[in-house]
């Protein structure tokens, strides 16, 4: 299949604290690298990885909250071509929390971005966020779709 990348990424303002903007993307993601771009005034914090199974967080949190059609239906808005972008409320994030959001005017301290680039985007929503009957996942994929 082809080339499988993830980048979670958020300013960093200068009000806030880098280990807390760092802390909550580190509730989403298993990053392979993590960066700091930019000297000051904003900076921005950039995490990434070249599997799917870095957000397993982010599939396990979508359940433990009961938010797989939202979420479904907040993805299924972001996938252009082979990538998949969505916005996530970054204070929520912080505190353990998931609510997406439709960008940076939506999330006071900006949102946090999350890009997942794969030759199949629709299933890695699948993947995520299956379709629901009920609240309840109609299928599974255990496997993510690498």
């Amino acid at each position: 299949m082809g080339k499988v990348r993830v980048v979670v990424e958020a300013d960093i303002r200068p009000t806030e604290s880098e280990e807390k903007v760092k802390k909550a993307l580190l509730n989403i993601i298993d990053p392979e690298t993590v960066s700091i771009e930019g000297e000051s005034g904003i900076r921005r914090i950039v995490m990434t990885s070249s599997t799917l199974r870095s957000l397993e967080k982010l599939r396990y949190m979508l359940r433990a909250e009961r938010i797989l059609d939202a979420a479904r239906k907040a993805m299924r808005r972001g996938v252009q071509g082979d990538r998949l972008v969505f916005y996530l409320h970054k204070q929520a994030l912080y505190v353990g929390r998931l609510s997406f959001v439709g960008g940076d005017a939506e999330s006071p301290m900006g949102a946090v971005r999350v890009t997942v680039e794969h030759p199949d985007p629709k299933r890695v929503i699948d993947w995520l966020a299956p379709p629901t009957v009920r609240g309840r996942p109609i299928f599974e994929i255990r496997e993510p779709p690498e």
